[in-house]
């Protein structure tokens, strides 16, 4: 029995989410499956690095499965292919060792949220970014989400029906930069509770509009109240660009969305 490991891309746009539902309900697992099983000859489950929501994207998730069927690696990756709808794709597999979870072993996560600040919609990437007609003062964004680094309760970033036991979250990094028009919002963290990301970014957005000071993070991690908080941002702005683990894996680096759209026309 082997495990191996797959980097996949996909536009979450049609699905409900990663997550498998129930048969004839649109999800990248289910369709991913589907497709691995046929490789494979046999029925395959996969577990991923971390489970998206309805309309959000993936430049670099990470997945594994276990098989006793013997295929090279290329095959793991052009055989799913071939199967595969062109809105998901096998960037890579890789052989790890059976101790490896996509999940368990993952130390950080790293979501992009995009931004295109206009007043005027963009007829182009209308699925793949978020459009805010208020004007932007990113500068001001980024300072507000300084308040938000390290080790915090973010209940009041959390969805109501999340299910994590705790609400204890470390981000690592984040990030607020504009070009041009293009507001981007980067954020590593070990795990995120359930519309973390969105949820922070709909704060951000009321505080870079000026409706809001930069320190209202800061009340907001002090309240613990999600009502407190903005609404939720929409999920078509929102990526999954890199999922970290230990160098004994192996792994390769993902692709890294930012270099992907910073020339990519918007008008």
């Amino acid at each position: 029995m082997s495990r191996i490991a797959l980097g996949l891309s996909y536009n979450g746009a049609q699905y409900h989410g990663w997550q498998y539902q129930q048969r004839g309900i649109a999800t990248v697992q289910e369709s991913l499956q589907a497709a691995l099983s046929r490789v494979a000859n046999h029925p395959v489950k996969v577990t991923c690095a971390g489970r998206t929501d309805s309309g959000v994207h993936a430049s670099s998730q990470i997945v594994h499965f276990d098989s006793d069927s013997i295929r090279k690696l290329k095959a793991w990756v052009m055989g799913t292919n071939a199967l595969l709808p062109d809105t998901i794709s096998v960037n890579w597999a890789h052989e790890v060792s059976s101790n490896f979870d996509a999940r368990h072993s993952a130390t950080s996560r790293r979501y992009l949220y995009l931004i295109v600040n206009r007043q005027v919609r963009s007829a182009l990437m209308p699925e793949l970014i978020t459009r805010e007609h208020r004007p932007l003062d990113a500068s001001l964004m980024n300072e507000a989400a300084q308040f938000l680094l390290g080790e915090n309760d973010f209940t009041s970033f959390r969805a109501s029906n999340c299910q994590s036991k705790t609400a204890m979250r470390n981000i690592q990094c984040i990030e607020v930069k504009r070009l041009g028009d293009l507001v981007m919002i980067d954020v590593a963290a070990n795990a995120f509770l359930h519309h973390m990301v969105r949820n922070i970014t709909g704060v951000l957005l009321d505080i870079g509009s000026g409706e809001q000071p930069p320190s209202w993070t800061k009340d907001l991690l002090d309240l613990k109240d999600r009502t407190k908080a903005s609404v939720t941002a929409p999920p078509n702005g929102l990526y999954l660009i890199q999922v970290s683990y230990p160098e004994h894996h192996g792994l390769p680096v993902g692709v890294q969305l930012p270099h992907l759209f910073a020339n990519l026309p918007i008008d």
